[in-house]
């Protein structure tokens, strides 16, 4: 078996992005943006690196239908056929039932690696390697596999997996089962977590043969899994719109996390360290950006800074930014709006843009 053709790739694109507001907007998210200032977009990123674990034509991206454009647009390669759309936001799981039974038209023995959009990894060999290990184990073994993460500090924003310290996987002694996930521990349970050594950080990569999570799904998420079964007959064909909208419609929005990962028992993961962030907010960014001498991650050509430490600070180029005496701030200037916040208080941006949402209307957002 060609482990290389079997293989398909299954990009997450339908986030709204708001913890990167203003930056981040409704009609562009941030996966369609170029936060890096690479030149190229956290989608296309995404992509470039697929290319070199599957065939070009084996790659799905599932987006909201409000991003088709978007996607063939960053994406050129990409045909039509391989761009699902999704007509309302669900959670992951019903975006990865929904790929499952597009991928069992074209190939029943695949092997599927799933993973968001938006994720820098720095160290692109280190990736592709390791999901070729993990493609290599899942497609001998009836396996759900998830990538893990080294912890470097005690976050509170990451799931976390704890996993049994004894290799199970003969191909790689980097492969653990999972005893446990917990989502989110507060400071406390997140130190401790760090202590003990046998934590991950979630990464929510994860990668599976087509056999393993469809019985998954039957076994832990049959009243998602009957839907999108439902409509067998109708993949691949004119009717798939509407059955889709229909399915969208009376669907529960449930997390794979949830809804699988956490119950069924032959979940491992892989521990890995290819230089990953999620990318989730202002402060995970100024984690890997650049910094000046007194901690100042600064993205614009005009800023002037005096008294200004441990800040991030993204504005346009054309614009003359002077700050002083700021301490640990998020300044971000984006189209019509200004945003400033103290980087330890980031989790409440989300808060703001659904106030903002209220008091004056989609148009910031």
């Amino acid at each position: 078996m060609d482990i290389y053709k079997n293989t398909f790739c299954v990009i997450m694109a339908g986030g709204a992005g708001t913890r990167f507001w203003p930056m981040s907007r409704t009609s562009r998210p941030k996966q369609f943006i170029d936060i890096l200032g690479t030149g190229k977009t956290l989608i296309q990123l995404t992509y470039e690196r697929f290319i070199n674990v599957c065939p070009p034509e084996n790659i799905l991206v599932v987006t909201n239908e409000i991003y088709k454009d978007l996607v063939l647009e960053q994406l050129p390669d990409m045909d039509e056929s391989q761009v699902l759309l999704e007509p309302a936001r669900r959670n992951t799981a019903p975006c990865i039932a929904y790929a499952n039974h597009k991928i069992k038209t074209q190939n029943p023995d695949a092997v599927v690696v799933v993973a968001p959009s938006d994720h820098i990894i720095l160290k692109e060999e280190e990736f592709v390697n390791d999901i070729k290990t993990a493609v290599k184990a899942t497609s001998e073994h009836n396996w759900l596999l998830t990538l893990g993460i080294k912890p470097s500090r005690p976050d509170t924003g990451y799931g976390y997996i704890q996993f049994i310290d004894e290799p199970a996987y003969t191909g790689d002694n980097r492969l653990f089962k999972v005893k446990t996930f917990t989502e989110k521990p507060n400071l406390e349970i997140a130190e401790s977590f760090l202590e003990s050594g046998d934590f991950l950080w979630n990464a929510g990569i994860f990668i599976w043969s087509l056999r393993s999570i469809m019985e998954a799904f039957e076994n832990h998420l049959d009243d998602v899994e009957s839907l999108f079964k439902k409509g067998e007959e109708l993949y691949n064909t004119p009717e798939e719109k509407t059955f889709i909208e229909e399915t969208y419609a009376v669907c529960r929005n449930i997390s794979i996390d949830y809804g699988i990962m956490e119950k069924a028992e032959n979940v491992y993961t892989l521990a890995v360290d290819f230089g990953w962030s999620d990318l989730g907010t202002w402060g995970s960014l100024y984690t890997i950006r650049n910094k000046d001498d007194n901690q100042n991650a600064v993205i614009g050509e005009n800023v002037m800074l005096y008294d200004t430490v441990n800040s991030i600070v993204n504005v346009p180029k054309n614009k003359l930014i002077v700050l002083q005496g700021l301490d640990g701030y998020i300044v971000v200037e984006e189209e019509d709006s200004l945003l400033i916040c103290r980087k330890d208080d980031e989790q409440q941006i989300r808060q703001f843009v659904n106030d903002v949402k209220l008091e004056k209307g989609e148009r910031f957002i």
